[in-house]
């Protein structure tokens, strides 16, 4: 599906988000990427096998006191 050298990371791949961006909405918060990923403003990503994979901010970060 990637069309440049050197080819983006697959789906399925860990490195999945440094796939290049081919279309942006930040109006809506999304944005596709070459690989099929979509990739959410609050860092959930939609696969494209159907897959979820949920938020994963570093919100849940307890501060220290």
């Amino acid at each position: 599906m990637c069309p440049h050298r050197p080819t983006c990371p697959s789906f399925d791949d860990v490195a999945r988000e440094a796939a290049r961006v081919v279309a942006s909405h930040p109006e809506q918060g999304w944005s596709l990427l070459c690989n099929g990923v979509v990739v959410f403003e609050d860092t959930g990503e939609l696969l494209p096998d159907g897959g979820v994979i949920a938020p994963h901010r570093p919100t849940d970060v307890r501060a220290v006191a």
